[in-house]
Formats: structure tokens, sequence, C-alpha cells
């Protein structure tokens, strides 16, 4: 089909409700489509679960030529083909898991001009024997998916999609469009330059996830925060990274051992174990996974409750990213980060040794990332406003409602300068027996008061601050020292062994010349209202809720897709709320398309006459 498409909005919105129940589009959507039927390249940022995908999907339902996708994981595709074949859409994907006659299908459909959207492995669209088959195949449009991936500055950075120019080269008049979540201006020029996007439609939604509450705690008893944090949701899917597959172990056992459906992923697991528990958390039957960042882009779960970060990520990219995977219905989620300043010097020596072995200089880009994240951590300014700012766009609210910060959850510690100059002091009299310097444990011990032998054997049961704190827990100490590391009123040597050592800064503190602002965990309480502004469901809304739930899993069990691939949460609820009694009722609920509602309406309504007590 040649030159530009014109269709009215009627047509885009008829497409959109027939096929997927939307009545209405999200921010830039429908922007994003016209520049695919135009056949103008464009760029397109929108936050995780904002709707990326429709962009792509829509346009050639309306168009009648095939879109070419490019995706980076395989789960992610196998999802994508799965809700698309539910809602009647013709969609095929072509990955390493393919056999030879699913490949040959794939071919036959498309020889056939059947198919409307190919989803295709970046190593797998760069072979030979695809390259050769390309310009038969009818492309309308080419789609980057997780564009970030081709930058330097990005988070995920992969070499193979640096080769997504040769997708252009081999079909020079097909326009190109790269879509990504999160991308600084530096990331979305790289993109630009890189695909050599021709006088692009620049679309950058609004970063913020409003229906997220950020929170920051220090970290001091990680094992119990995280169990703690996970009660308040209770039956609810979550994620919590770890930074090592050691960890992931520890905390998944902990938490069963508490009682918690949990299971660890990570890279050194078997491809078997790995699929297994990622197919039970996509089918609903595992409410927590405790993963190594190994786990995640692939998982298009719209019903994660809470993500927590048990360490530092290693760039705001990355936790944006993550928790982005929570609240991907649009339904309120929750997110926090445990935190330690040692985190970031164990993500230094993981870079370090990392490129030492490839024989190679740490990566600067990587070490300003880190610093970042870092900061976003150590800061007293609302959550939404700095991810805002980070990623170029000024945040207008006074207040998120949404925060730690601005719910007033951060507890101050009382006298916190006179508690750190008995730290500091502690450090110094410590150092000055010898001239040697020592760690936070050993100093936190001190402080408490302790008489082992390492203690004694040191002379530090003599020093005038051993004891000063007894009455503190040890890793409410450390956090303490970690703060004030993080306030560069104290130094953490870059050595083998992370001694403390005093500033000038320190000596201000100590001198009386500064004040200091030190934290503890507060008790965090969750938000009255949902995302979407609804009062929350009654308990006996919730029995109903469960019941559809239910129904949903045992649909997909029948068609071997995940359950939210059916409906997901955001849709139940408005199901729940609506009570729907016939076809043309339930057309009226969020989520509900004409083939949907022919494969499932039926149940769904007996469902709802049967919780009601008709």
């Amino acid at each position: 089909m040649d030159g530009p498409i014109d269709v009215s909005q009627e047509a885009i919105a008829d497409i959109a409700e027939r096929i997927w129940g939307f009545r209405t589009f999200r921010q830039l959507q429908e922007q994003a489509v016209r520049a695919v039927l135009a056949k103008r390249d464009s760029l397109v940022v929108l936050p995780t679960g904002g709707g990326k995908s429709l962009c792509y999907q829509l346009p050639p339902m309306v168009s009648g030529e095939l879109t070419l996708v490019i995706s980076p994981l395989i789960a992610l595709m196998q999802d994508q083909i799965a809700g698309l074949t539910l809602n009647g859409y013709p969609a095929a994907a072509l990955n390493s898991n393919c056999t030879d006659d699913e490949v040959a299908d794939v071919y036959d459909r498309l020889d056939t001009g059947d198919l409307r959207l190919l989803l295709v492995s970046p190593e797998r669209a760069v072979t030979s024997g695809f390259m050769s088959r390309l310009p038969r195949m009818g492309v309308g449009a080419i789609a980057i998916d997780e564009a970030h991936c081709i930058s330097h500055w990005g988070h995920d950075f992969r070499p193979e999609y640096r080769r997504m120019i040769e997708l252009r080269q081999r079909l020079p008049d097909v326009s190109m469009h790269a879509y990504t979540a999160t991308a600084t201006p530096r990331v979305r020029d790289d993109i630009a330059n890189q695909l050599e996007l021709r006088n692009p439609e620049i679309l950058i939604g609004t970063f913020d996830r409003p229906n997220l509450t950020y929170r920051v705690l220090p970290r001091v008893r990680a094992a119990d925060q995280i169990a703690q944090i996970l009660a308040r949701h209770k039956d609810e899917a979550a994620i919590v990274y770890c930074m090592s597959r050691r960890e992931t172990e520890q905390v998944a056992e902990s938490l069963m051992n508490r009682g918690f459906n949990a299971a660890a992923y990570h890279a050194g697991m078997s491809p078997e174990s790995r699929k297994r528990t990622q197919e039970r958390f996509l089918t609903e039957r595992l409410d927590v996974v405790v993963a190594t960042v190994a786990f995640g882009m692939g998982i298009d779960r719209s019903d994660v409750r809470c993500v927590i970060h048990a360490s530092l990520p290693k760039s705001i990219e990355a936790y944006q990213q993550e928790t982005g995977r929570a609240g991907r219905d649009g339904l309120e989620a929750e997110c926090v980060l445990l935190y330690s300043s040692g985190d970031a010097r164990k993500w230094e020596q993981l870079l370090e040794r990392s490129a030492y072995e490839a024989c190679v200089e740490v990566d600067p880009k990587q070490i300003e990332l880190l610093n970042h994240m870092r900061g976003f951590a150590a800061g007293m300014r609302c959550r939404h406003k700095s991810l805002s700012e980070h990623f170029g766009q000024p945040y207008e609210h006074e207040s998120c409602d949404a925060c730690d910060i601005c719910l007033g959850e951060v507890a101050r510690v009382p006298d916190a300068t006179v508690v750190a100059q008995k730290i500091l002091s502690c450090i110094a009299r410590a150092a000055g027996q010898n001239g040697s310097a020592y760690g936070a444990a050993h100093i936190a011990d001190v402080l408490r008061g302790s008489m082992s032998q390492k203690i004694i054997d040191r002379g530090h049961d003599k020093l005038t601050t051993h004891g000063l704190l007894k009455n503190m827990r040890k890793d409410a100490i450390i956090s303490m020292i970690d703060q004030l590391v993080d306030q560069e009123l104290l130094q953490r040597d870059t050595g083998e062994y992370p001694v403390l050592i005093l500033t000038e800064q320190s000596i201000e503190v100590l001198r009386g010349e500064r004040e200091v602002t030190l934290l503890s965990p507060p008790a965090p309480v969750k938000r009255a209202k949902t995302a979407d502004g609804e009062d929350p469901l009654t308990d006996e809304q919730h029995i109903v809720f469960d019941r559809l739930r239910a129904l949903r899993r045992r649909l997909a069990d029948e068609r071997g897709v995940p359950p939210y691939v059916v409906f997901n949460d955001a849709t139940l609820r408005d199901m729940v709320r609506q009570m729907p009694t016939s076809a043309d009722s339930m057309l009226e609920v969020k989520g509900v398309g004409r083939s949907k509602l022919e494969k499932f309406g039926e149940a769904f309504l007996d469902e709802l006459l049967a919780a009601s007590g008709g």
C-alpha cells in the first residue's frame, strides 16, 4: 500500500474496542498509532504499563500491512502472541524455541498474507536466511521494542541490538519505530542516531507512575523487613530483587519458613527450574519470586502488587524498569527499596571484577549511573519528583501522596547529632590507639559494649566510647553509619576492606558546628484510595473478585495461557463493581472486547449470577 493511510478516528477507535475492549486511549497512544499509519519514523517513550504494545499492534489491523516487531525475550513474545490470539488477532513469533514445523507454518502464513504482526528476536532477525526473505514479506512498518537496549547509556545494553540498522538498510522505504519505557534524553538521542531515524515523531509520555507508592528504608534486618512488607500483600503477586544468587536463595528460604508461597529465581538454576518457577508465577500458583535481575523483562503479569529491592539497583533506569513491573494494570502497588550505602561499593567491586576479567577499564558511564541511583536512595526529596526529573521531566505537584517523604513516614532519630558524635568519636578513638581503621560492624560492636575476644584483644573495651549506644541494635547502628557516609560526613575506604575514615565534615560534627539528621525505619501505611480513584472493594466484593479469579485461572489452564491474558485484575474489579447481567452490559466493562466476550462472556456472567445468589 503506497503513501500515507488516511483513516478516521472512528476507524481506529472501532479496532481498539472490537479487539481489546478499549473505549479510550492512554496518553500519546493515538498519536503513536497515527505516526505508524502515516509511515513516519517515531520514537515513543511511555512508562511501563503505559500501553506501548498497542502503539504497534493496532496500526496493521487498520492498514492491512504486516508490522515486524523486534522483541528481546522469548517469554515476552509467547505471552503477547497468546493474548493477541485470544483477541482474534493474526500474530506469530519466530525465535530459537520454534520447531522447524512452526517456522514453516509462520512462513506459509506470511506468504498467504494471513499475518498482521510478526515478533522476531534480534538474533534471528539478522540471520542471512531471514534477511533474504525480508523484502518479500510485505512489511509496512518495523517496530523495535525495548529500544533502550541499543544504547551504551541504557541499563540493558545488548550488542545485537546495534545491528537493527541492517533492517533499515534492507528495507529503506519502510518506516521504523522505537519503543521503550526508560530513556533519559541522552539515551533517546543515542537510539535515534543508532537507528538513523528520519525526522521522527518524538512522543515522550509522562514517566511518573502515580499508582506506585515508593519507599526507601534503611536496611537493618532485611529478612524481617521483607516479611513485614509482604504481609501487607497477602496472597498477592510480588517480586523481591536481590543482588546475588546466594542472597535470593537465602531470602526465599526465609520467606518459605515464615509461611510465604515463595521461590528463588536466578541464572545459576537449571533452565527447567527457572521455567517451572516462571510458569508457576505466571499462572498464579506462586505469589512471591525472589530473584536477581535475570527475572523480569519477559514477565508481563499485570497484577504484581509489590516490588521489593533488597539492595541498591545499579542505576535509576534499572530501578524504574524493575519497579515498573508493579501495577501494570494501573491499580495501586508498592515499591520498597532497602538501602545500605555499602551496596554501592559492592556494585563498584562487581564492575571492577568484570572489567578486569575482560581486560578493559571500568566504564565510567556505569559508575555515573550508579552514583545517580545512590543519590536517589539517600535523598530526602519526593520520590516521584526525583524520578521524573532524572528522565528530564518537571514534576508539577507539590505532593505526590505516594512516597515515604510526602506521606510523612520518614522517622527521624531523636538527638541525631549527639548520636552521630558518639559514632564518629568511637571511630576516631579506635583508630587513635594504633593508627588502624575499622569497619562498620566492629565500630557498632564497640558502641554496643561487646566483650568479644576481638574487642578485648584490641583494647577497645577500654575506650571511653565503649557501650555508649548499648541500647541500640547493631544493625541500626550500621544503618546510621551508612547514612553518615551518604551525607559525606564520613568516608568508607575503597580498598580491599571497607574501613571507616573521618573527613573534614566529620570534624565539624564532632565540634558541634554541624547538625545531623538520621533516619530510622518507619511503619508505612497504605493509601486508602485505589489508584483508579475508586474506593477499595468491600469484603463482599472481594469474595466475588476471588471467585472471578478462580474462574479466570481455570479458563487459562484450559487454554495453556497465563490468567491475566484472559482478563487482568482491573477488568475483574470493574466487573465486580458493575455486576453486568447481559452480553451488552458486559461490553461496558473496561477491557472486555467482542472477541473475549464471545469466548468468556457466558462463563463470567454465570459466575456473577451465582455470586449474587441468582
